[in-house]
């Protein structure tokens, strides 16, 4: 965008819409559970089509990958030309595949109908994004976490889904992840006129020419060689992050089941723990963010988890309830400053840097997940385990992230 249309729409926003953030917030948990659905299967993918951890990587792979490589490549497109009803048309995208997953008869169908699913939530987030940094007003990293929260505690509900839906009724209580879709559209019918409104009123980008690379002033390149650096980091942190969750989210149930003897009703509760306190981390995140400023948050995120995911598979299990928690609490403080932070380096593309952050924390994790699933098919589960513990540690690098540091209050 031109500054001065940045500088309009930073006028036009002069409160948080709160009625707006909650609404996408409950858009993003409706479409997040969908996606929760597949993860929530895989005990019984494991049971009825005899799948092995290698291509339960791979369908999390599937999953994961496809809303990474999408996200980015959506967010360009709607950074250019913002389409308010592709919120629907992913909603859409994903019940369809859903659908299917409840009557896939083999390993290749499930791939098939969750490549659909990941394409559905492609589509949704750069778009939710855009909505969020609308109503955020000056409040953007707390609007961030509103978001997040949403889709965190979507993602949450994959074990409590595993234990009161899918094991009593099996691989057909899929269908009933439709119903989440049809909440969802029904809710984005009262947000896409909003946002469409708020897209006429002040948010048409504009095309911004090219400036010839021999012509730009050594500020600018040394600005550019700061975001390039700032990034490169970003995406360690987020790699650290996205590995080790797909270690805890795909693999902790298993090593519980399998290490500790615990019935596949009862590995759920643990990763719950993690996930839901997770959600509180983000919304907290958010807010400390505004005050501290999003590079120390994300310091405090990772390095405040590593002693938690170091200690985890070392403890007895009555231990690991209150520390699958307290990790879940500290690691996801992080996750929404992520996106914020990516937005301040790339000002005026907030679609593309939602959808690069929040779709290569997916990416990472599809990654992670076929790795992870093959370490463990070779050396086990607790071995597995132990190595990806060290992951929070790379939090160490948010040291050397340029900016990021405490907000100056809007004045």
């Amino acid at each position: 965008m031109s500054a001065s249309q940045t500088a309009r729409i930073g006028a036009a926003r002069t409160g948080t819409v709160y009625a707006i953030l909650i609404a996408i917030s409950v858009v993003h948990m409706l479409n997040d559970s969908m996606q929760s659905v597949i993860p929530a299967l895989f005990p019984i993918f494991q049971d009825t089509l005899h799948i092995s951890y290698t291509q339960i990587g791979w369908l999390t792979f599937t999953l994961q990958m496809t809303s990474s490589v999408m996200q980015p490549v959506v967010g360009l497109f709607s950074d250019r030309r913002p389409s308010p009803w592709l919120l629907v048309g992913g909603m859409i995208m994903s019940m369809i595949s859903i659908a299917g997953l409840a009557y896939a008869p083999s390993f290749g169908w499930l791939v098939f109908f969750i490549l659909f699913v990941g394409l559905g939530s492609a589509v949704f987030h750069p778009e939710g994004s855009r909505v969020v940094y609308f109503a955020a007003g000056s409040r953007r990293g707390f609007a961030q976490s509103i978001y997040q929260v949403g889709g965190n505690f979507g993602q949450s509900l994959a074990p409590l889904m595993t234990i009161l839906i899918f094991i009593p009724l099996g691989q057909q209580g899929a269908i009933w992840g439709t119903l989440l879709a049809v909440a969802g559209i029904l809710v984005l019918l009262k947000v896409v006129p909003w946002y469409s409104r708020q897209l006429a009123e002040h948010g048409k980008p504009v095309k911004k020419a090219a400036v010839p690379r021999g012509e730009l002033s050594a500020d600018a390149r040394k600005r550019k060689k700061l975001v390039a650096l700032a990034l490169a980091l970003l995406i360690t942190l987020v790699f650290a992050r996205s590995w080790y969750g797909a270690a805890i989210g795909t693999f902790y149930q298993f090593y519980l089941i399998h290490d500790y003897g615990l019935t596949k009703q009862a590995a759920q509760v643990p990763v719950f723990l993690f996930m839901i306190f997770g959600v509180v981390g983000t919304f907290f995140g958010g807010i400390v963010s505004d005050k501290i400023g999003a590079k120390r948050m994300m310091l405090l995120s990772l390095l405040g988890a590593a002693p938690f995911a170091l200690l985890l598979p070392h403890l007895p299990l009555i231990a690991m309830y209150p520390f699958a928690a307290l990790l879940g609490l500290v690691l996801q403080s992080g996750f929404s400053v992520s996106v914020v932070y990516a937005q301040e380096l790339l000002p005026g593309r907030v679609g593309m840097a939602s959808g690069l952050i929040t779709g290569l924390a997916f990416g990472m994790g599809a990654l992670g997940a076929v790795v992870l699933g093959r370490l463990g098919d070779l050396y086990g589960l607790q071995s597995m385990m132990f190595w990806t513990s060290v992951l929070p540690l790379a939090g160490v690098l948010a040291v050397f992230m340029p900016g990021g540091g405490k907000p100056q209050k809007a004045g």
